[in-house]
């Protein structure tokens, strides 16, 4: 059983993340590597490695707002918490976590006039006890991180983490940031039914045929093609390909999510930028209106705590304002991602119905004995 990537993997890891993996054949001649190998090496990924080539939404362009809940939850109450959040069925990743509290993650796609009827099912969770705090965080789209063989030593074949020099960096970077990261002026819909089925299989499988989909949704391979070419790729309905791998040992390393704060917009930039190559980031959102980022990472866990003292040394300096952040619980049934949420757009709109949305929770928690 392996569980340690070599250069060739990183080399392909990276060629998937630049040319996309629905490019094979240009990532096997990139590398100057046969096809068949290609295929056979990311079977291997996929087996060890839990290597996923996926498809991020923009959800911008589809009239959808992105908001980051986290949700304290009240003792005894963190799995009743975990379902009351679960009945709002516009999230895209839901997680159980611990860390500084016990509680649950939510990132939720919002249609853009209904953003205050979800701050109010939310607020509905903790006016009912299942929560004793909780905080909604509305985020741009978040910026996906591929790895790169950035910090990999290619002697050794080992992962390498240069804290002292990172630091270093961030003071040296740009200030501009990528457009999936800048405030939108809007929330536009470019999307139809067609671009969204397509866009609903794309996130399950990146590399899925534009014929299989065409089958899945009982129309033509020209229908499917014209969408993709002309809407899906032309109106920027996907952010990018996401090529999800645990890169470290998953026995010695937790995943987390982030939060850090900055008091002016150029510290916010420079220290984004420096992260958007390094192997322990996966994703990165903004805060709407805020010097504030949200960021998902992967570190074993000794390097976790050389991190935290870096994060330290940044406040010190005065470069960061704060930080926090919550361990994914990645337990079988403690997380659950959903793909956009397809079936409730009908005729051109999107169909949210708040009132169902309150009535579940209310008589979920009605339902729910407590524990004895």
């Amino acid at each position: 059983m392996r569980n340690k990537l070599d250069l060739l993997d990183v080399k392909i890891l990276e060629g998937l993340g630049k040319y996309g993996p629905r490019n094979i054949t240009k990532v096997a001649k990139k590398l100057n590597i046969p096809r068949g190998t290609l295929f056979s090496r990311i079977k291997t990924l996929s087996s060890f490695f839990y290597l996923r080539l996926v498809t991020n939404v923009y959800y911008t362009n589809l009239g959808l707002k992105e908001g980051v809940v986290f949700a304290k939850a009240t003792q005894g109450d963190e799995e009743l918490l975990y379902n009351c959040m679960k009945i709002n069925k516009f999230y895209t990743y839901l997680n159980r976590c611990y860390g500084p509290f016990e509680g649950c993650l939510g990132i939720y796609a919002i249609p853009k006039d209904r953003t205050t009827n979800f701050e109010q099912f939310i607020r509905e969770i903790k006016k009912l006890g299942v929560a004793y705090k909780i905080e909604i965080f509305w985020s741009t789209c978040f910026y996906t991180v591929n790895r790169t063989s950035n910090w990999f030593d290619s002697l050794s074949e080992t992962w390498i983490f240069p804290w002292d020099k990172w630091v270093e960096e961030i003071q040296a970077e740009g200030t501009k940031l990528p457009c999936t990261l800048v405030d939108p002026k809007d929330f536009p819909m470019k999307a139809d039914e067609t671009d969204l089925f397509i866009i609903k299989e794309l996130e399950k499988d990146a590399t899925i045929s534009l014929t299989a989909i065409a089958h899945k949704l009982g129309t033509t391979l020209q229908n499917v093609s014209y969408h993709y070419n002309f809407h899906v790729i032309k109106n920027g309905l996907f952010e990018n390909f996401q090529i999800f791998i645990f890169p470290f040992d998953r026995t010695i390393c937790d995943t987390f999510f982030f939060t850090f704060k900055f008091d002016s917009a150029e510290k916010m930039a420079k220290f984004v930028l420096s992260l958007l190559d390094k192997p322990f980031v996966y994703t990165v959102g903004k805060v709407l209106g805020e010097n504030t980022i949200i960021a998902q990472a992967y570190l074993p866990r000794p390097e976790f705590r050389n991190f935290i003292d870096n994060l330290s040394k940044l406040i010190r300096t005065g470069f960061l304002q704060n930080y926090d952040y919550v361990i994914q619980d990645l337990r079988l049934g403690k997380w659950s991602r959903k793909t956009i949420p397809y079936e409730f757009f009908k005729n051109g709109s999107w169909l949210y119905d708040h009132d169902m949305h309150m009535k579940s929770v209310r008589d979920l928690v009605k339902q729910t004995p407590p524990e004895t």
